[in-house]
């Protein structure tokens, strides 16, 4: 279903213009025995702002499905879609075109009085409460409280994230889909979605608006045009300082030409890639890949 581009190609530019990317995510369920009918909702569409424009996208299913899309409270564009004949095999190949810009630099506009102010406090109340991913933790709003003196809503933000980022160990599997910011803090290790969820819980903590970005990262900075590689859903965090900015903790980096962005929420449950539901079929089994090609 997906095309091959070779990987036998031309010099990439400058690292710090924009590029354009295809993203191939496709994920496949397995059922024991046949599912009589599922539903499911797909946030695999990127959207387009200042930091990237999206030239194609498309959502597709085996088998068949009806399919219907809407925005969510979020701003994140969503797929759902229901079989509703048995199958023992279902698979949804998201697909898109995206042309990304240079890292955004951080916004500078904002004072920790601005942040403190009733119209911030109640246009972003939603990025500033405790969540089931990004509970309160004691030390961690400790620690956050620590980084902010001397420091500017900016400064500290770059603080917080750089400490996540030394404090936390990428271990891929030490931490599971429904691990919450406390579980990869008592750990000291986990993924990208936990490095996102500590930032979240200290930046909240010391009244900084902060959300959760879902999306890819191509992870060869000098990749040639044409060039593939095999990666997965990527997640950072986006911080408001007098505007939005985005950061990502897990590599210690401003998101730029690299990043292509999908979804926003207060944490992993508002942007889940995939979920639904289905009867029948006694257990199943997930395979996912996803391939980010450098076009241009």
């Amino acid at each position: 279903m997906t095309e091959t581009l070779s990987t036998a190609a031309s010099p990439a530019p400058p690292p710090d213009r924009g590029w354009q990317l295809r993203v191939v995510h496709s994920t496949g369920y397995h059922y024991a025995s046949p599912a009589t009918q599922s539903y499911n909702e797909a946030r695999l569409t990127p959207r387009s702002d200042r930091r990237q424009d999206v030239l194609a996208t498309r959502i597709e299913t085996t088998p068949a499905t009806r399919a219907y899309r809407y925005t969510d409270y979020w701003g994140t564009e969503v797929t759902s879609f229901d079989l509703h004949a048995p199958h023992i095999e279902f698979t949804v190949v998201a697909t898109s075109v995206v042309e990304t810009v240079e890292a955004v630099p951080p916004v500078r506009e904002a004072t920790w009085k601005d942040l403190r102010s009733e119209p911030v406090l109640d246009e972003h109340d939603e990025f500033l409460r405790p969540t089931k991913y990004t509970p309160r933790d004691r030390e961690l709003a400790t620690v956050a409280r620590r980084l902010r003196k001397g420091n500017d809503p900016t400064d500290t933000v770059l603080a917080v994230a750089g400490w996540v980022h030394e404090q936390l160990t990428y271990r891929p599997g030490s931490t599971g889909v429904h691990s919450t910011a406390t579980d990869a803090w008592r750990a000291r290790e986990g993924v990208c979605q936990d490095y996102a969820h500590v930032t979240l819980v200290m930046l909240r903590a010391i009244g900084i608006p902060a959300r959760y970005v879902s999306g890819y990262l191509h992870t060869r900075p000098d990749a040639a045009l044409g060039e593939t590689v095999a990666g997965e859903s990527h997640a950072w965090v986006d911080v408001w300082t007098g505007g939005w900015w985005a950061y990502d903790p897990t590599n210690a980096m401003l998101v730029g030409p690299r990043h292509v962005w999908v979804a926003t929420g207060r944490d992993y449950a508002d942007v889940a890639p995939l979920k639904g539901i289905f009867t029948g079929g006694a257990g199943s089994t997930l395979d996912v890949s996803v391939q980010l090609t450098r076009l241009a």
